[in-house]
């Protein structure tokens, strides 16, 4: 049996994994930034840092998640049209939404910039570190599939040796 060499479960292994750690730290991240926001401005701290950590989460794991999709969609085949286009349309569909999300947001009275601010750059340092832990963790061969020789020394016999 032969693997299909563009298949790649080891990238969905690890887009997965990232997708469950930020999921919990940034949630920690959150409880945290909550409190400190409480603590600098009150209920408008704890919402601005409720928004900017979830703001962070959300953008950066729509990037594991449009991967994943592109993907499924292009067959297993990382190098395909459907695989980038679906991984470009999510980025721009997300720069777009995220512009009018902080358009949206700038003038609420109820926003504390400077906690807002700071919890969604925390949120997006987060999730990079995250990201950089799971990558560097990862067991991931660096050959793909192949056949290699048996140790059975009655099939591996000089006659079969080149130059015997």
């Amino acid at each position: 049996m032969t693997a299909d060499p563009n298949a790649h479960p080891n990238v969905n292994a690890i887009l997965r994994s990232t997708l469950r750690w930020s999921l919990l730290i940034e949630g920690a991240l959150a409880v945290v930034a909550a409190l400190i926001g409480w603590a600098v401005a009150g209920a408008d701290g704890v919402w601005s840092a409720l928004v900017g950590v979830l703001m962070a989460a959300v953008f950066l794991g729509l990037t594991a998640v449009t991967m994943l999709i592109g993907q499924r969609v292009g067959g297993g085949e990382l190098l395909s049209t459907a695989y980038f286009a679906i991984v470009l349309g999510g980025w721009f569909v997300k720069v777009v939404i995220f512009f009018v999300v902080l358009l949206t947001l700038r003038g609420q009275p109820w926003i504390a910039p400077y906690v807002f601010f700071f919890c969604a750059v925390a949120g997006v340092l987060v999730s990079l570190v995250v990201d950089i832990v799971v990558f560097a963790r990862a067991r991931v061969p660096y050959v793909g599939e192949v056949a290699l020789p048996t140790s059975n020394p009655e099939e591996n016999s000089s006659d079969d040796r080149p130059g015997s």
